[in-house]
């Protein structure tokens, strides 16, 4: 049988189930997943290998509508899994109204790659409701193929996989078959550290946080890592401090267990709060926290 290869990425609106999806078709947890809109800040891959496929997905930040520089960057990066794929999943939810989508839709129907509408999360609707939307994102994308899925329940995933492959075009594998993704450890302790502050703070305060590793090292029997969190505003470092720095010793604590789950290797992590002002709008801060 000849070898499939191909990059499949995976577009939406925040909140649809993306990073759940990707992390259910990877088999690791790769991309952070949370509640709040806007988690996904990178574009993420993730690689699955068979002996005859590899299959490169790719997770995308969710398409809206920026009020900032760095959602510009956000915007620019999911806008750009249209063109260098070789199938489109594009995740919507049974919440989701068709019709509101028009913008991205349109979009779809116009591309000549393969389109995959994943209906999600039908775990939280009924037959009835499910049946619906599929006819109409049917008449909106007649050329997609729409399969009603639950990425967290992991139903109808085995359906998905054999869609993928059907589209996915003959070639040699494009990375190492012993590789998982292209991001490196330094990203992802950023990731789970960033993590833990958009689950355990409210209102604009995860949303003005960026995570930067500064140290990273591999000893014998431990990892040593050195992570300064940035904020645009005193008062926001005082909240994320919190009183006699619990607020921030909890977070340290549940990004470090779960570091240590990631890595295989005990950790010790510390962190530093800083201020850095409007760095959400400021392009030389952006650039040198790796968005583009």
């Amino acid at each position: 049988m000849a070898h499939k290869s191909g990059f499949v990425n995976i577009i939406g609106s925040p909140n649809v189930g993306k990073s759940t999806l990707m992390n259910a078709m990877v088999g690791e947890k790769l991309s952070i997943i949370t509640a709040k809109a806007q988690t996904t800040r990178h574009r993420i891959q993730g690689i699955v290998n068979g002996e005859d496929f590899q299959i490169v997905y790719s997770d995308t930040p969710g398409i809206l509508d920026p009020k900032y520089k760095l959602q510009e960057t956000m915007l620019r990066t999911a806008k750009s899994a249209l063109v260098d794929a070789d199938v489109i999943l594009y995740v919507t939810e049974v919440r989701e109204d068709p019709e509101q989508l028009s913008e991205i839709t349109n979009k779809l129907a116009k591309i000549k790659i393969p389109v995959i509408l994943v209906l999600n999360k039908i775990d939280k609707s009924n037959q009835e409701v499910v049946e619906k939307l599929v006819e109409m994102w049917a008449t909106i994308l007649p050329e997609a193929r729409i399969l009603p899925i639950s990425a967290i329940e992991k139903f109808n995933l085995d359906g998905l996989f054999k869609m993928i492959m059907e589209f996915l075009p003959e070639g040699p594998a494009f990375y190492s078959k012993d590789e998982l993704t292209d991001k490196t450890e330094r990203f992802f302790a950023g990731e789970i550290l960033r993590e833990k502050i958009l689950l355990n703070y409210q209102q604009e305060i995860p949303y003005s946080t960026e995570v930067e590793i500064e140290t990273f090292k591999v000893e014998e029997r431990l990892i040593r890592i050195g992570a300064v969190i940035y904020v645009e505003r005193d008062s926001q470092k005082g909240i994320l401090i919190g009183n006699k720095g619990a607020a921030i010793k909890m977070v340290g604590t549940q990004a470090r267990i779960e570091m240590e789950a990631f890595f295989g290797q005990r950790v010790f992590l510390e962190m530093f709060v800083k201020v850095r002002k409007d760095w959400r709008n400021n392009e030389n801060a952006l650039k040198n926290f790796g968005y583009r």
